[in-house]
């Protein structure tokens, strides 16, 4: 038995001594029973919030299992993202008393009167649920199996188990579908990462400084014995975080050092695998939904698991705005609804017929829909902007001639290229790659790319991220020691590094470096300009502060939470040195992006 296991053995035989008991009324058109008790396999007993229609029936379950809270309403416990989603989408709101409004899983108050048992688990160690953190590790995902597989017994449950939400209730999902459980009929993973390594932990293997300050601020808060910290619930007024009230120590002792883990971890190595998805066993239908402004955290892991999931029925849909706000909107319901209509409820809804594909094309003052039939699409011309030194640093279609070399300081703001003012309307959906020459004076260097548009009086066009209001068109990451690539895996567009070894640099050593830049949308109007910066540090928005969100503690400067500023991680001694790009001769650098032409007007959809 593991150390965490015996805690978390530990922690149940404390839990069991008080908890919530398991009580049921009826309001607001719902069947509520609250805290229901699950059994893990181990014993420990998690709890449950399952909301039903009145009427006595056997109802298919929509499923979350996650570390928020369930008792916590979304208005208490992220009053910033709230405020905002319900002052600029009344549509959120409308139709709901949202008492029952909770962060990124869904409002039950508009799923029960369409005859859905929405079932809100809080994971082992949060919330109502004693025992352990350990997030997404196999435990975890063994009890969110166990979860699963308890919804579709019950007597209320017609035996069909859908799993909906966002982030982390989209992240696991991938894990646990990985597993098969016998009653999982159908998923929607918005804006779910997936793979524990490249889309969460190190971007191209630079250590995300996220996963630590997300754990200071919205999981440490609500965790299990947390008492009043944790608050209390709008609608029955008891204690989110369980009734028995833990010391600090004993809250730490309950919980697994997850900041030191990931670091301790910098390849990917069996802790990451066991973090992340098997591919060749996720084939459940699904609904995979991207944020193209999710930079950092969400868009790539949903087109890589549309793509790579073995799943026969699966569907790709991608849009903007913030991380949380569509899921909630008219659209985003609607679009989730019809989905699970069809897998959990059997309607003949023809969502079966419809396009494998949804995106919601990004243009400089608006989103326009359109179906396609891949993702990436297919009639993409992958077009060559090659880097160019002179007149300050140019995008154009040839090579340049004459060896040259820019140096800069190699944790500075780097160099920028520019294409001329474009002559036509191009459009650029899909996912990018640079390739690049490097030298270091040191053994190593971080090397950040910045995917760019400028209007005609170069001021850089911005969209408000999933995140952050500043959002740029894209971004890539590598640490030059892990440009090794999976050639079995990589793609000239999508490049993809096995981060199991390291190869340090020789100083002055010339490298070849392919870096991913993640999937993004935006049609450039004519005159406008692409840009691509190469710099050795994190992305900032020229123009301003972002200000600030109540779930955050850094300011929004450009890349939201996602930074890569560990020292731990970044010596100075190592990654502070200077870094030379190369140009000329062999060494001819390039920007590889999806140009996408329009097409013919009788093939649109």
């Amino acid at each position: 038995m593991s150390s965490l296991e015996g805690e978390a053995r530990m922690a149940a035989s404390a839990g069991a001594r008080k908890t919530h008991q398991p009580r049921s009324e009826t309001r607001d058109g719902m069947r509520i029973d609250w805290d229901v008790p699950i059994e893990m396999d181990d014993g420990l007993v998690l709890r449950a919030d399952v909301f039903r229609p009145v009427t006595d029936g056997r109802y298919p379950v929509i499923l979350s299992y996650g570390p928020y809270a369930k008792g916590l309403a979304f208005q208490d416990g992220y009053p910033s993202a709230w405020q905002r989603m319900a002052e600029k989408h009344p549509d959120v709101t409308a139709g709901s008393s949202n008492l029952y409004q909770s962060w990124e899983v869904v409002d039950p108050e508009k799923w029960v009167p369409h005859y859905y048992a929405c079932v809100r688990v809080d994971s082992r160690g949060t919330g109502c649920s004693p025992g352990v953190i350990d997030h997404f590790s196999p435990r975890e995902t063994r009890d969110f199996y166990n979860c699963i597989e308890w919804a579709g017994v019950q007597p209320w449950s017609t035996g069909k188990v859908g799993l909906n939400g966002i982030s982390y209730y989209g992240i696991n999902q991938w894990h646990v579908a990985s597993l098969q459980p016998p009653h999982l009929a159908a998923m929607c993973i918005w804006e779910g990462a997936a793979d524990w390594y490249r889309d969460m932990t190190h971007h191209g293997g630079i250590l995300s400084t996220f996963w630590d300050n997300w754990y200071d601020m919205q999981v440490k808060t609500v965790q299990y014995g947390a008492g009043e910290r944790g608050k209390r619930s709008r609608v029955h007024g008891e204690l989110v975080c369980g009734p028995d009230i833990l010391s600090d120590a004993e809250l730490a002792k309950n919980r697994a050092d997850f900041g030191r883990e990931i670091l301790a971890h910098p390849l990917d190595d069996a802790y990451h695998r066991a973090r992340s998805p098997v591919w060749s066993k996720v084939k459940v239908p699904l609904l995979s939904t991207a944020n193209w402004g999710g930079q950092g955290l969400h868009p790539r892991g949903n087109f890589e698991g549309y793509v790579r999931a073995a799943s026969k029925q699966k569907w790709l849909e991608a849009h903007g705005i913030e991380h949380w706000t569509h899921f909630y909107t008219d659209y985003g319901r609607t679009l989730q609804l019809r989905f699970f209509d069809y897998f959990l409820h059997g309607k003949q809804n023809g969502r079966d017929k419809q396009a494998p594909v949804q995106l919601q094309v990004r243009h400089v003052d608006r989103f326009v829909e359109r179906a396609e039939n891949e993702w990436p699409l297919k009639r993409t011309k992958w077009t060559r902007f090659y880097l160019d030194p002179k007149d300050g640093g140019l995008l154009q279609d040839k090579a340049a001639r004459g060896k040259t070399v820019i140096r800069f300081d190699a944790m500075g703001d780097g160099v920028t290229f520019l294409t001329a003012p474009l002559a036509r309307e191009t459009e650029i959906t899909g996912p990018s790659a640079v390739k690049l020459y490097v030298a270091s004076s040191t053994r190593d260097a971080d090397i950040f790319v910045v995917l760019r548009v400028f209007s005609p009086d170069l001021k850089e066009v911005v969209f408000q991220g999933a995140i952050d209001p500043h959002t740029p068109v894209g971004q890539g990451w590598l640490r030059a020691s892990h440009r090794e690539l999976d050639k079995k895996l990589s793609k000239p567009y999508r490049p993809y590094h096995s981060h199991r070894r390291r190869q340090p640099l020789k100083p002055g050593q010339v490298v070849a470096l392919d870096i991913e830049i993640w999937p993004t949308s935006i049609v450039v109007p004519a005159g406008y300009r692409i840009a691509l910066t190469i710099r050795g540090k994190d992305y900032v928005y020229p123009g301003g502060s972002g200000g600030r969100q109540s779930n955050f503690k850094n300011e929004l400067t450009g890349c939201g939470p996602f930074l890569h500023d560990d020292p731990r991680d970044r010596p100075p001694n190592v990654f502070g040195g200077i870094t030379s790009l190369h140009f000329g001769g062999a060494t001819q650098p390039y920007l590889l992006l999806p140009v996408i032409p329009a097409r013919p007007e009788k093939n649109r959809k």
